[in-house]
């Protein structure tokens, strides 16, 4: 037998006189030394301890011994621990040694134990040595609480389910002083045990177990008497049990329901496109939309700002595998399609996964799909945004943008993607598939077998790949189920690619439909790793299983959805053997093939082997209960069927596969022998041979539990099954992950726990994060020793080795990272290093899922009739075993409830969530090998029952269970709150059924309410359990709890359901504290995923002891029949505790909950305010006449007075009522609060208009003032949940927008000095600045933002004085106010987000400083070097946050006062306006579901204003009555009164931007339209054409009275012609509570006071009426007005300048400024301060009504209100848009040099041009301008003389250039253009025939340009290349420059080149000016310029080409054409001679 003995010699260096007590602890079992008594120093213990040990010691296993000081009365005081691992000893056998312990703290102390190991192996082998040798403590405790680490719910929440100190098998401690958390508890020795351990491990050392209790009731004296664990959740979760596995709780699948998204691309410009003169068009296309930008003619820079808007209604996965695909097309028309310049892919998935769902103006990179070889095509600008539903984006402000030229930086990339991108081939090799289903697809195939008999497979499959938008497919394989293709599909794609998935798809070949038979999608993310580190994509060879519909074929498969990857599968379909690899291209090499089409080669065959080696498998289950069986199947007998793989599968099970089969003939004799030894038990491995499958259980009718369900007679007979199956053994894949999966679990109950303590505002949640923390960093070490000694290599492939090693990396940084976190973690810090730890969790959770399969899920069919009803799906790897603990996985050999599902689309909505049946599950899958344990996680106290009598080796078929205990349950059911509306009335009638074992019941039916409070305890006796007691009492089975609506006819409708697990109380335990009586728990109720509600209860399980009686009848049965022995329970020692009669006569028979549960009450009184109704719909098509409200609370109530006429008056007469009621101490047991509205009818009817829940009273829970703070907001009368108390004091969340820091001064401070800086300055900066960090407001506080280029001067001398003239009063206006603003709002953004970076540098280099223990003197070298690195990462935020740096070296700007711009809704920034008003939305009507929480707007009814106020009833002394105390109104003091009131509202609406498209052309023609009550204002005249950022620029008014008319809607609609106009969106106000609010929102605060100008004061009221009506109002003493410029309020003092100027100019005395500078710091008046609204401009999100939760757009605006009994405001402000400025630009172009030449010449090949000049302003192609020519220059010289002229119309503002036009001959109107303004000019080569050649251009932007050079010579290119580091100047401040500049054109390599120079001279004038000096076009009049002096040649031509042609060849080649002439002459002569010669001779012969 193998053992382990442990001699523990002796224990010295003690302290102190004393007894000692040594534990010595090993795998889990402890065993105690006797007591060493009265010893010193030394105590000699001189004990052996030895344990018998049934498997191998592991070299991982731990030995701990832990000495302790012994106390008769007290616990034990534990001295120290020793540790040790015991490898040397598994390794040697033998180990004698002294060592020291360790303390709680893990410092080494003195103390040491002197120690003898044995350890006699079976075969006397040792292990392997292997490092790691001892498991590393982490060595960071500040003395932490003992129950840091131990899950929240097993000891101090007193129902937690589990006796505080019972865990594993009731012996392992679970407090454990040394600290080491229950995770080492549980997992360091093996908890597995052999079954004779078992019974050891069930009598605990007595001692300890008082010991522990102890030490529980500690604990939870510590903690507050009244802990309530929320969210029944943890109450599951924590898994204390190791027989037990946690339930799922969410029900319903959720990926699969198509969603609704919008995707908006917005195309702003390209640039640096690659081609000459180009009329480039942008595509946009996403999946298969395309949509076309407009065409620009002949530039590679055009400019579009086109907005785009896709709108789907799709699943998520589909959509995030949509493609966005952006590519330039050059000269598209309608008769040809162009030609592609360049595309840019990505997919949608990786824009949602941006912050924000969004890329903000960013550049895409465009390459040539063609031609890989190519680099960048150029570059395009666009947004791209996905929104799906309740997403809302944050845009960035719209204002002038500066254009971001530093297009590198700007990349539309993810982060850490470099920008430069290589070409990668993507090889997806395809070998074989096994497993496919059978698909008789043809009908023909049926058809033919009928005929000729022939019986062929039938499936003809393929495989297709698709990625990044291509597709591939393999070849057919005709018919076959095991294809064997060995082909590759190569992708080429840039690299990191775009696009997340590769989809493998096998798919069946017909002639008329291909359908898929499977798909799976390979996550990129997963196989790869971009670290330093890391490797490139990787996976394979390595099957992949595939999930779909069931196998049994049909015609039309209604699953086939599941087939194509949409939702979760239900069957297994098939497995296919792929890999993938990546090799990135060098695009250099000449071999290389060019284009990215797919190709698809064939690869060669891959070896059996490579997969891993072929196991036999063996899966296990048992059913031990099967109940909630949904009624409609209950009539037919039903029955289980498990498969695994196509094992077990009734239609095609698998025996074995042919593969095994022929490998089993060859190693018959050896695998034989191998089982022998392993299986140690000879007709085991006989039987083993042929061991058939038992796969299903046999049918059984079912019983009925109650009227909805039913269940299985599974009493004592447990029905058994078994499958052997042969996979590839890649177990370790598996484990990797369970590893990781157990972390994570851990983790997340942790993070849970502390989220619940945060939640419940309980004491210490730094304490549990700490502990989780620890967890954390103990499990992350642990694994990695564990995943080190993976070395089994056979089967393993790149992907495992290099994940393995990136996997250890990873948890090993992140073990580290945990460690230094859980040192920082204080309670200051709580939250956001739960974020921290939240990511963590994210990361534990992605690289715990294994992309490389292995064994298939398990699935589990209810089979009804031989038809599949439902399913569940079960990961193989949740119930893997391994003999190492942490690789198991969770559900192994544990029981697990499992919820069967419906299948596919069946499951989706109200379907999905009724339960079809519920299982008591038992697993366990394993290596036939080691199949030895698979029972030894069942319940004990059962007999195997097997198929055959003869071998034992033969699994069981049924278990028969002798051990039974019989309990009582008590379901004590108090309340539920926030239920689910399920009735229209928008209420429901709830019951709950609880359902235990086989047992069900109910409580009442509560009329008409979503807070039921039951106050009911039912009771479910006899209850029996099987299994041995004490496991019993560790692992309950769980309650299900479900909730229903009663309807009066028909079935009762379902709410939700939750899960609970109940306290256990065995007859031998004492029924008190700790545990009993238990607490009341929240459990969260949920309805499919969403939450629909919560519960209230508390469950409790108590064993009835047996009466001697009934033991004789039992004893008799035995004796005479043979019936298993019934165990008897230690009878009567302790009856169950009494239970109360029904104490309420008239709720009959109803038992309450008992007194000790139910919660301690006090009396509270509540008051309420009663303000009005406002909205109310119709019910039942009446109106709505008499209403009044009923506040109910906890039985209690209080009615408000009836409103006599709703429409003439809906507010109420009587204003404050209350009522007195008997609530819980515990804030947190607080009953929800009804608000009901009910109508009054004729004789005597009520009708429910509406109800509202106000589900936590404790935001208005009043608080009274205290008396230390000097501010208001603690003083406020409720403890509004919009004041957060911070410390005390706080601000009433002032603008939040910024960050959360605010100045508010401490009390001290009594002195406000605003004169302290130079005059100059703003003074309100201080505020409005609110949260900036301080060093900004520093710096902005005199400068502002006007002017953009400002920024960009360098400070000139020259710039100087222009600038003065600039801010001129009359120059400014409304606008120039507002940019300053929004130039403020961005710099704020921007510095915020610099501060953000740095902050986040700091703690990076904090961290990097502690992982490195860097003393902090050594940070500012290490810190340099870190700062290098971040700034690679962050250099974009870095680029931003220079420009805030830099504002300290700008030169001062010109003041202009500003306004605060909010870049959201005003009504957020102040807490809705709620400050003492409250506005309860009432709703009626079903919820809907869908998820679509967000269409609860549909059920809103009408809103209820008012308020409440609750405070414990005799009030405390110190809250003193003020003077003018009125006893009517309570607490509700000062409120203003309800009676109506005439109001003057003027509406401003500044523009709108981003407008969803409502026309076909993709624009919108918008218009504001306001309606207020029943007045409507449609301003359609104005509507603005075919824009969709709008500049409203208008003010409209309209008078009202609150409160009829107190809804302000303003929409904007879209102007048709023909047709009715569309709503594009609306946006509503409620101006009610703005009008109200203490925070003055009815006419914003302005910063500064003037008497006239673009600043003019708009309230009719002066600052200082404001502030003496402010103080009258508050009770404060002052203003009084001191010389001096000095104000004092209450006790404060404000200085400010006291004169001011009018429009004459004449200074006068004014108090105005100093009164303004009070309200503008008015939060800081002690008592009544708050912030005052300031004058704004707020940004409202636009939403229609039929694209619910989808913004289409934003509307800037603002409200100003003034009561009509004031006096009346003065006009409004003009805010009309600045109307385009109109200029005139001159350019002569006087000369060019150094133009390439273009022409040879046809005599002489001389190369020259015939240069030309053509001119124009962007966007205005139309009138562009062209020079003469400049015919033949011979030397790229030309010379012209010539002027253009372009006039424009010009904001400068916003730096664009307007342009109207009419879009097409067929446009309506003209469209209005804003393009930024930019001079083209290029040079061409003109020719006579054919088309004239482009040479060069030069683009430049007029207000920021580089300066002309001064001569030719000094023009080069680097004026274009460098322009960001140039000078850059702006000709609307300059007027006229002159100078060089380069023309450039880019050659085939895609390179720069210089292709000439021109000298041009700029001059700018406004339309005046050029009036008064007009010039002439070209060189005519007026003010001609003189003609150029050209070389005589190129005026030739106009003389005549022949004289040129004379004087050109002439002069050059006069001697060459006179030799030429010559020669001629000479041969002209020879040829006459040789002619006449032969007559001449014949002649003279003859002599003729």
């Amino acid at each position: 037998m193998m053992s382990l003995v442990v001699h523990l010699k002796t224990a010295a260096h003690l302290r102190g006189k004393g007894d000692r007590i040594a534990k010595v602890t090993f795998r889990g079992l402890p065993l105690y030394s006797r007591i060493a008594e009265n010893c010193g120093e030394v105590a000699h213990f001189n004990e052996t301890f030895r344990w018998p040990i049934a498997s191998r010691l592991d070299q991982n296993e731990m030995l701990e011994v832990q000495v302790y000081n012994y106390s008769k009365v007290f616990t034990n005081r534990l001295v120290g621990t020793f540790c040790m691992v015991l490898q040397k000893v598994a390794e040697e056998g033998h180990l004698e040694l002294t060592d020291t312990l360790i303390d709680d703290n893990n410092m080494s102390i003195k103390t040491s134990v002197t120690i003898d190991i044995r350890y006699q192996p079976m075969d006397g082998t040792g292990g392997m040595w292997s490092d790691g040798e001892f498991l590393d403590v982490p060595d960071d405790r500040d003395g932490m609480f003992a129950f840091e680490t131990d899950s929240l719910l097993s000891g101090q929440s007193h129902g937690s389910g589990t006796s505080p100190g019972r865990s594993l098998q009731g012996s392992i401690p679970t407090f454990r002083k040394a600290g080491r958390g229950v995770f080492s508890a549980m997992k360091l020795g093996k908890t597995k045990c052999s079954k004779d351990d078992h019974k050891r491990g069930d009598e605990p050392a007595v001692l300890e177990m008082e010991d522990l209790d102890k030490k529980a009731m500690r604990l939870a004296g510590m903690l507050e008497p009244d802990t309530i664990s929320l969210a029944s959740v943890t109450a599951v979760t924590t898994n204390v049990s190791n027989k037990r596995s946690k339930p799922d709780i969410k029900m319903e699948p959720s990926s699969g329901r198509p969603v609704d998204y919008q995707i908006s691309i917005t195309v702003i410009e390209a640039r640096q496109l690659i081609g000459l003169n180009m009329d480039p068009v942008v595509c946009v296309e996403v999946g298969d939309d395309k949509k076309y930008t407009s065409m620009k003619e002949s530039t590679n820079c055009p400019y579009y700002n086109e907005y785009f808007v896709f709108d789907f209604h799709v699943p998520p996965d589909v959509m995030f595998d949509k493609i966005i695909k952006l590519s330039v097309i050059h000269s598209k028309n309608l008769l040809r399609s162009g030609t592609l310049v360049g595309t840019f892919k990505m997919d949608v998935g990786t824009v949602y996964s941006q912050p924000e769902h969004q890329f903000y103006h960013k550049w895409a990179v465009l390459s040539d799909p063609d031609d890989i070889t190519a680099g960048c095509k150029g570059y395009v600008k666009c947004d791209i945004a996905v929104v799906g539903k309740g997403d809302n984006i944050k845009t960035p402000h719209k204002a002038n943008e500066t254009d971001e030229d530093d297009i590198e930086g700007n990349l539309l990339l993810p982060e850490g993607i470099p920008a430069e991108r290589q070409w990668a081939r993507f090889y997806v090799k395809i070998h074989r598939a096994e497993g496919l289903p059978k698909m008789n697809t043809s009908i023909m195939a049926n058809v033919k077998k009928a005929f000729i008999g022939e019986n062929r497979d039938l499936v003809d499959p393929y495989v297709q790949v698709q990625f990044s938008g291509q597709k591939g497919k393999t070849s057919v394989q005709k018919s076959s189920y095991e294809p064997i293709w060995n082909e590759q599909v190569i992708f080429t794609e840039l690299f990191p690619p775009l696009c997340k998935r590769i989809k493998v798809q096998i798919r069946d070949s017909d002639k008329v439909n291909d359908v898929a038979i499977g798909t799976h999608f390979v996550d990129l993310r997963k196989i790869s790793n971009d670290g330093d580190k890391g490797f490139l994509p990787t996976l394979g060879p390595a099957w992949v299983n595939m999930y779909g519909s069931t196998r049994q074929y049909t015609l039309m498969d209604e699953h086939q959805d599941l087939n194509d990857g949409l939702g979760e599968g239900v069957s297994f379909r098939a497995r296919l053997l792929i890999s993938v690899a990546v090799e990135i291209l060098d695009t250099t090499s000449p071999e290389i093939i060019c284009s990215t089409d797919v190709q698809v080669e064939p690869v060669s065959n891959i070896s059996e082997s490579a997969t891993g080696k072929m196991e036999e498998f063996f899966l296990f289950g048992s059913f031990l209960e099967a109940t909630m069986i949904d009624r409609k199947i209950g009539d037919k007998p039903i029955s289980f069927e498990i498969t695994i793989g196509n094992y077990g599968n009734h239609i095609d099970g698998v025996s074995k596969s042919s593969s095994v089969k022929k490998k089993k003939k060859e190693d018959e004799n050896q695998e034989e022998e191998n089982e022998l030894i392993q299986n140690s038990s000879e007709d085991e491995a006989d039987e083993d041979a042929d061991l058939t499958s038992v796969s299903s259980t046999p049918p059984m009718k079912p019983f009925i539990t109650d009227r909805n369900y039913f269940h299985l007679p599974y009493f004592e007979k447990k029905p058994c099954v078994y499958i052997k199956s042969w996979w590839q053994d890649q177990r370790r894949r598996l484990y990797n992950s369970n590893m990781m999966d157990k972390i994570a679990d851990k983790l997340e109950e942790g993070l849970n726990d502390v989220q619940e303590i945060i939640k419940t505002e309980k004491a210490f949640p730094e304490r549990r994060l700490r502990g989780a923390l620890e967890e954390l960093t103990i499990g992350c070490s642990r694994y990695v020793t564990l995943a080190n000694k993976d070395v089994n290599l056979a089967g393993r492939t790149k992907l495992d080795r290099e994940r393995l090693k990136s996997c250890m990396r990873e948890m090993d940084s992140m073990g580290q990272q945990a460690k230094q976190i859980r040192t920082q973690v204080k309670k200051n810090t709580v939250k956001e290093k739960l974020k921290l730890a939240q990511n963590f969790l994210q990361r534990l959770r992605f690289l715990a899922d294994e992309p490389q399969h292995s064994i298939p899920d398990v699935f589990i069919w209810m089979m009804s009739n031989n038809k599949r009803i439902a399913y569940a799906r079960i990961p193989s790897k949740d119930i893997l075993f391994s003999v190492v603990d942490e690789e198991t996985g969770k559900d192994c050999g544990k029981v697990k409830a499992v919820f069967l599902k419906l299948p596919g689309k069946k499951g989706f909505g109200p379907a999905g969530w009724t339960v079809q049946a519920k299982l008591e599950l038992y697993l366990w899958l394993g290596l036939n090998k080691s199949r030895k344990d698979f029972l030894n996680g069942l319940p004990n106290g059962f007999e195997e029952i097997r198929a055959t009598k003869t071998g034992h080796g033969l699994p069981p078929v049924t278990l028969v269970y002798d051990m039974k205990q019989v309990f009582q349950l008590r379901a004590h059911m108090y309340q539920a709150r926030s239920l689910f509306a399920a009735d229209s009335s928008g209420l429901s009638d709830p019951f709950a059924r609880v359902f235990f074992s086989s047992q069900s019941q109910v409580t009442e039916v509560l009329n008409e309410t979503l807070c039921p409070t039951w106050d009911q305890l039912l009771v479910f006796d006899d209850v029996e359990l099987f299994g041995e007691a004490t496991e019993l009492r560790d692992d309950p089975p769980i309650i299900v709890v479900e909730f229903y609506d009663q309807d009066t006819v028909g079935k009762a409708e379902f709410i939700g359901r939750t899960f609970a697990k109940p306290t256990i109380k065995m007859c031998d335990e004492p029924y008190g504290p700790p545990r009993f009586p238990p607490q009341l728990e929240y459990y969260q109720i949920y309805r499919g995923n969403s939450i629909a509600g919560e519960l209230l209860a508390a469950f409790e399980l108590l064993q009835i002891p047996f009466d001697a009686e009934e033991i004789r009848r039992a004893l008799i049965a035995v004796h005479d029949f043979a019936v298993p022995q019934i165990k008897v329970g230690p009878g009567g020692r302790a009856d169950l505790p009494p239970l109360e009669g029904p104490t309420d006569s008239e709720r009959g028979p109803i038992l309450p909950v008992p007194l000790g549960i139910r919660p301690v009450l006090s009396r509270y009184r509540i008051e309420v305010l009663f303000w009005g109704l406002r909205d109310l719909k119709r019910i039942n098509l009446a109106q709505v006449d008499r209403p009044r409200v009923d506040i109910e609370c906890a039985g209690r109530g209080v009615q408000s007075v009836l409103i006599q006429n709703y429409k003439k008056n809906p507010n109420f007469s009587t204003l404050v009522k209350w009522f007195e009621v008997d609530l819980p101490e515990n804030e947190l047991l607080h009953p929800p609060l009804n608000i009901r509205v009910v109508d009054c009818r004729a004789f005597g009817r009520y009708i429910l208009v509406g109800s509202h829940a106000v589900s936590t009273l404790r935001h208005f829970i009043y608080s009274p003032p205290d008396k230390s703070c000097n501010n208001w907001a603690s003083a406020a009368k409720l403890m509004n949940g919009y004041m957060v108390l911070t410390n005390g004091c706080s601000q009433a969340r002032s603008s939040p927008s910024f960050s959360s820091r605010t100045f508010s001064r401490p009390a001290g401070d009594i002195s406000v000095n605003l004169e302290a800086e130079p005059p100059i300055r703003k003074m309100d900066t201080v505020v409005k600045l609110d949260a900036m960090s301080d060093a900004v407001v520093k710096v902005d506080m005199n400068e502002d933002e006007s002017d953009k280029e400002k920024k960009k001067k360098k400070k000139k001398k020259k710039g100087g004085v222009e600038e003065e003239e600039e801010t001129d009063e009359r120059v400014l206006d409304w606008w120039s106010k507002y940019f300053a603003s929004i130039e403020t709002l961005k710099e704020n953004l921007r510095s915020q987000e610099a501060a953000q970076a740095e902050a986040e540098e700091r703690e990076d280099l904090e961290i990097a400083a502690e992982a490195a223990e860097i003393r902090p003197d050594d940070l500012h070298l290490k810190g340099s070097k870190m700062r290098e690195r971040f700034k690679e990462k962050k250099s974009s935020k870095q680029k931003r946050s220079h420009a805030a740096d830099s504002s300290e070296k700008r030169p001062p700007k010109a003041r202009v006062d500003e306004l605060v711009v909010y870049n959201k809704e005003l009504e957020s920034e102040y807490g809705n306006f709620e400050d003492w008003l409250h506005t309860f939305n009432l709703y009626r009507g079903k919820a809907g579901d869908d998820d679509e929480h967000a269409l609860d707007d549909d059920r809103i009814v009408g809103r209820f204003k008012g308020s409440l106020c609750m405070y414990k009833v005799p009030l405390s002394q110190e809250i003193t009555r003020e003077t003018g105390y009125d006893p009517n109104m309570g607490m509700f003091q000062s409120i203003p009164h309800n009676d109506p009131i005439h109001v003057l509202v003027r509406v401003y609406v500044v523009r709108a931007t981003d407008l969803h498209p409502a026309d076909i052309n993709g624009k919108a023609d918008p218009y504001i339209a306001i309606k207020l009550g029943k007045s409507e204002i449609k301003d359609k005249e104005n509507y603005i054409s075919k824009q969709l950022n709008p500049v409203f620029g208008k003010s409209f008014d309209i008078e009202a009275t609150f409160p009829m008319e107190s809804m302000l809607t303003v929409s904007v609609y879209d102007w048709d012609l023909v047709g009715t106009d569309d709503l594009i969106g609306e946006t509503k106000i409620d101006l009610e509570n703005r009008f109200y609010s203490k925070f003055r929102a009815t006419c914003g605060i302005a910063s500064n006071y003037s008497m006239h100008g673009y600043n003019i004061w708009r309230d009719p009221m002066k600052p200082s009426q404001i502030l003496a009506k402010l103080c009258k109002e508050g009770k404060i003493d002052g203003p009084h007005y001191g010389p001096g410029g000095k104000v004092k309020v209450a006790n404060r003092i404000f200085t400010g300048p006291t004169e001011i100027e009018d429009e004459n100019g004449l200074k006068k005395q004014t108090e105005e400024h100093l009164a303004l500078s009070v309200l503008n710091h008015w939060e800081e008046i002690p008592r009544v301060g708050c912030k005052l609204v300031p004058e704004h401009v707020e940004t409202r999100p636009l939403l229609n009504p039929d694209k619910p939760g989808i913004e289409q757009g934003r509307l800037e605006m603002w409200v100003d209100m003034f009561p009509m009994d004031m006096p009346a405001p003065g006009p409004a402000i003009d805010t009309s848009p600045r109307k385009p400025k109109r200029y005139e630009l001159r350019v002569i172009i006087w000369n060019t040099d150094e133009v390439i030449l273009e022409d040879d010449d046809y005599f002489t090949g001389e190369k020259s041009s015939d240069i030309f000049v053509r001119g124009w302003l962007k966007g205005q192609q139309e009138d562009k301008q062209d020079t003469d020519v400049h015919y033949h220059s011979l030397t790229g010289e030309g010379n012209f003389n010539w002027r253009f002229v372009f006039p424009f119309d010009y904001l400068v503002a916003e730096e664009k250039i307007v342009i109207s036009k009419k879009e097409s001959m067929f446009s309506w109107d003209e469209t209005e253009y804003k393009i930024p303004a930019r001079l083209t000019m290029q040079v061409w080569d003109a020719d006579h025939f054919s088309a004239d050649d482009f040479l060069g251009a030069i683009e430049l932007d007029l207000n920021r340009f580089p300066r002309g050079a001064k001569t030719a010579k000094q023009c080069n290119l680097d004026m274009i290349r460098n322009e960001q580091e140039l000078p850059t100047i702006s000709i609307f401040k300059q007027k006229r420059v002159k100078g060089w500049w380069p023309f450039v054109a880019r050659d085939e390599n895609d390179e720069m080149e210089l292709t000439g120079k021109v000298e041009a001279e700029l001059h700018l004038v406004t339309a005046e000016e050029a009036e008064k000096s007009p010039v002439g076009l070209g060189r005519n009049e007026p003010d001609p310029l003189e003609k150029p002096n050209r070389p005589d040649t190129s005026l030739m031509w106009f003389l005549g080409p022949l004289k040129s042609l004379r004087y050109f060849i002439w002069h050059n080649y006069r001697w060459l054409i006179l030799k030429a002439l010559g020669l001629i002459l000479l041969l002209l002569m020879l040829g006459l001679f040789l002619y006449s010669i032969p007559g001449y001779l014949v002649k003279k012969i003859l002599g003729a």
